[in-house]
């Protein structure tokens, strides 16, 4: 029985996912990395700190800090969901199916506070979210289960009775990791990522969740 819903935050409620690959590609760039965006599918769902170690790594660099490049890719994301970011389709009716059911929702997102807060206020459903949860206070980011069993945890509800959303493999993996139910929306060209089958169902869209959903868990 479903007693919460979990919803991740970039490339389901909100089409960020090009706004990172935008920011990523423009900063990556300029310190000699020679990301293009097919390599982004490669980091999709992860923290920022850790996409930019994932590409130190490869293509390591002096200068700037790893730590002043995540700020200036966090920051430019910010600046440009500010300016053209835009709602997935159905996240408004998704919700209202929650709400009706009395379920209490949270948010789980691998990016920081700010830019969480940014998109809901963008989205206006902050007063409809009880748990706010940054994998940013977890010791690791998605695929690692830890960010959705804390907010578990702070929604006063076992694992086994949530139901997280996710557009990502690596969330799929991590709400699974966490056993909670899974339902995946994922994007268009991820959608023959085999990987996805880890999820209970998957989508093509939000509009595609229906109240029956919630009862046959």
């Amino acid at each position: 029985m479903i007693k919460a819903v979990i919803f991740d935050m970039d490339g389901l409620l909100i089409d960020s996912e090009p706004l990172w690959e935008e920011a990523e590609i423009l900063i990556f760039n300029r310190v000699g990395v020679p990301l293009t965006s097919q390599m982004t599918t490669q980091t999709v769902g992860m923290r920022v700190d850790e996409v930019v170690g994932h590409w130190h790594k490869r293509y390591p660099w002096q200068k700037p800090s790893r730590q002043e490049i995540c700020q200036q890719i966090d920051d430019m994301t910010i600046k440009l969901i500010r300016d053209k970011g835009t709602a997935k389709a159905g996240y408004q009716e998704a919700i209202t199916i929650c709400e009706a059911a009395g379920l209490p929702i949270a948010i789980v997102s691998s990016s920081s506070m700010l830019l969480i807060n940014t998109v809901l206020e963008k989205l206006d459903i902050t007063d409809k979210i009880n748990v706010i949860h940054s994998a940013h206070d977890e010791a690791l980011g998605k695929p690692d289960p830890s960010v959705y069993i804390s907010t578990s945890k702070e929604l006063g509800v076992h694992p086994n009775h949530c139901l997280a959303f996710e557009d990502s493999v690596n969330g799929v993996l991590a709400a699974k990791a966490a056993k909670m139910k899974c339902i995946a929306i994922p994007e268009p060209k991820m959608i023959n990522n085999k990987r996805f089958a880890a999820a209970d169902i998957i989508l093509h869209s939000l509009h595609d969740f229906t109240p029956q959903m919630l009862k046959d868990f």
